[in-house]
């Protein structure tokens, strides 16, 4: 980000008249920026921005969004390009490096990676110290930030290597932990890795598949798993990017960066929105009930919101949804799904949103949780999952964006200000005078 020609902007405090000149920056793409950093030094005020909507915390070149216009770009690639022609572990690569890997660069990544995705053995132990009905994103955030126990040889942030080693490792063996959570809380016995399969294919294996048999891979599947991956990958300064960020800041190891992300993204506002389309579709229960509960979503007074709509950066469509759609018919079709009471609801809700005034008048369209939930429902996994599915995806973007704000010289720890609006000084009252 640099400053450009253009005039300051120019702020005039109507107490005292001091005018006050703030720089304005620009990105290569995206709105115009003001510096504020010397705003207190110089006028003795802070900005109020509750949830940090107006406010850029970082400079970054991994992710770009414009919310108006439906676009998605990582590192300048539209995302419909990336999810069509790209596998999930280029895309990692691009997040991470900054260009597409060529094919000796691709297979050495792959190659790294794969040797990455078996965790300590030791690390077995922790799962049992879980009660068997736990939430697969309380073991994944417990374990994830033990790992730095087991991994203390890449735990130095200063060490360009160790860094690298660190990432690696996250991107490596997350999905094995993910899966391991999963096969713990079925009460059936942990699947190693297999080097020969893809990132997402040993995913699939490591969560489905048993010992006493041969895992079949199902191609369409995998590539479903693999796109569900690429368009969960980053999003830029999202509530879990900014925590990772935030955390990192302080110079926390990696793995607690990672394991506080995978915190944050639990939360039914930010990765558990796809769960939520699945209990809502149970809540409606029969596709009969469909016009009840839309004029419900239509009533500001009543607080039933339809789950899966619209989106808090989009307001257009989600280029995501629109990519996920298509992978959602092929899923459907594979698996020959046409009796699910809960995918017929959301096949006639999707309809409805895509031609119902309402909806287009606010832009209310099916977004990328919409969608992936129903996948996810239809390939078997139990929605409690379906968190765990975005934080193995959401990892390399965390992985990226931590490395980056490392490595940039401008950052400093985070430590935000606030509005103060409770007692004034006031003086003790000894306890026998309260």
């Amino acid at each position: 980000m640099t400053a450009n020609n253009q005039k300051p902007f120019r702020l005039i405090d109507p107490n005292t008249d001091k005018s006050t000149d703030l720089p304005v920056m620009e990105g290569s793409i995206g709105p115009k920026v003001l510096d504020i950093r010397k705003l207190y030094g110089e006028t003795g005020y802070f900005t109020y921005d509750p949830g940090f909507t107006s406010t850029g915390s970082c400079e970054s070149k991994i992710t770009y969004i414009d919310g108006d216009e439906g676009v998605l770009l990582h590192r300048g690639y539209p995302i419909e390009d990336l999810a069509e022609h790209c596998d999930f572990l280029e895309v990692a690569y691009l997040l991470m490096n900054g260009e597409l890997p060529n094919k000796d660069e691709k297979a050495k990544f792959e190659h790294d990676i794969t040797y990455h995705t078996m965790v300590h053995e030791q690390m077995a132990h922790f799962f049992r110290g879980f009660r068997r009905d736990a939430h697969p994103m309380a073991i994944l955030c417990g374990v994830v930030g033990a790992m730095s126990a087991f991994y203390h040889d890449s735990t130095d942030i200063e060490d360009p290597r160790q860094r690298m080693i660190a990432s690696y490792r996250l991107i490596a063996k997350m999905p094995t932990i993910a899966a391991m959570a999963y096969k713990y809380s079925v009460g059936q016995p942990f699947m190693y890795p297999q080097n020969k399969l893809t990132y997402a294919q040993n995913f699939l294996q490591m969560t489905f598949g048993v010992p006493a048999e041969p895992y079949v891979d199902n191609p369409v599947l995998s590539k479903a798993m693999d796109k569900i991956f690429i368009l969960h990958a980053d999003h830029e300064q999202n509530a879990s990017t900014s925590t990772v960020r935030l955390a990192g800041s302080s110079g926390a190891n990696p793995f607690a960066c990672i394991a506080a992300g995978i915190a944050s993204l639990w939360g039914p506002s930010h990765g558990g929105a796809n769960e939520a389309v699945l209990k809502m579709l149970g809540e409606i229960g029969d596709k009969k009930n469909i016009p009840e509960f839309v004029k419900r979503a239509k009533d500001k007074n009543d607080p039933f919101r339809l789950m899966g709509f619209g989106h808090r950066v989009y307001k257009n469509y989600d280029p995501r949804a629109k990519v996920m759609q298509e992978t959602c018919r092929e899923v459907l079709s594979e698996l020959g799904i046409k009796d699910d009471p809960l995918l017929d609801i959301a096949m006639e809700l999707e309809k409805i949103a895509l031609e119902d005034e309402y909806f287009i008048e606010k832009k209310l369209y099916p977004n990328v949780d919409f969608y992936s939930g129903i996948i996810l429902k239809a390939m078997g996994f139990p929605t409690s999952m379906f968190t765990v599915l975005f934080a193995v995806a959401r990892t390399t973007g965390w992985v990226a964006q931590w490395k980056e704000m490392i490595e940039d010289p401008v950052q400093k720890i985070g430590r935000p200000r606030q509005l103060y609006t409770g007692s004034g000084p006031r003086d003790y009252v000894p306890l026998n005078k309260r």
